[in-house]
């Protein structure tokens, strides 16, 4: 069995010493404390602080815990956030690949549309901002499950019914399609919550790599895919660099 990994103990105690007395530490401080050099001490700091864990005051430069500790227990990133970071991400999607955009994140529980960028054709197109989409049946859907295993056995647990002649309602179909998605770093559907229509999503992570969204694209089943129902490839593509654009701009990708 692998042995404990010294970054994370290091960091586990550096909370733990700011959660004590005053809580308002310096660099040399916490590297005494805790027998570190101070480059490692620093190290730790930033990356605590990256992720919210601890905050570093503006005039004296010490440190202390920081809110994200408390906000552990609520959604990682707020909706808002995640929009606002993905807006134009999402508007040149739309523009390359002429299909409509939507962004969605689990909101109390279920996939929630956070983000809509109608199709460039100036045909007539009902806003779905708010819209709370089958997890099972959509290409957005699977994504969230696909990451979230608490969430996927839930709805595996339920009623999964038929939308159309193409909806998977089998818990154990359900569960192979979450692994190939894990797998292929994307999902689709083709005609699984509407007829006709099909759609293609990819993860958009925060940082440490955790799934906060999920972004794609939604059009004609003829549109999005060829005479044998497999998925264009360039528009497959484009919506992977434009999920992995917002991940990085979140911190989460590289």
């Amino acid at each position: 069995m692998p042995g404990p990994i010294q970054s994370i103990e290091r960091a586990a105690a550096v909370l733990r010493l700011l959660a004590r007395g005053s809580g308002r530490l310096g660099v040399g401080e916490i590297a005494a404390a805790l027998g570190l050099a101070k480059p490692t001490a620093h190290g730790i700091l930033r990356t605590l602080q990256g992720v919210g864990f601890v905050d570093q005051d503006p005039v004296s430069g010490k440190y202390q815990l920081g809110t994200g500790l408390t906000a552990l227990g609520s959604p990682y990133i707020d909706v808002n956030e995640l929009r606002s970071r993905a807006i134009n991400r999402a508007d040149a999607l739309a523009a390359r690949t002429g299909e409509s955009v939507r962004i969605a994140a689990p909101v109390h529980g279920a996939v929630t549309v956070v983000h809509h960028v109608f199709r460039p054709d100036n045909t007539a197109q009902a806003l779905e901002v708010g819209q709370v989409l089958p997890p099972y049946a959509t290409a957005l859907g699977k994504v969230l499950l696909a990451y979230d295993s608490e969430f996927a056995a839930a709805v595996r647990a339920g009623d999964l019914p038929a939308l159309t002649h193409r909806t998977i309602t089998a818990p154990a179909e359900l569960g192979r399609a979450l692994t190939e998605v894990r797998r292929t770093g994307w999902a689709g559907d083709v005609g699984e919550f509407r007829s006709g229509e099909a759609g293609l999503a990819a993860p958009i992570r925060g940082r440490g790599g955790l799934v906060v969204g999920a972004l794609g694209i939604s059009g004609a089943i003829d549109r999005l895919c060829d005479a044998n129902l497999r998925f264009r490839p360039a528009l497959l593509d484009r919506v992977r660099d434009a999920a992995h654009a917002v991940s990085r701009d979140l911190g989460g990708a590289q």
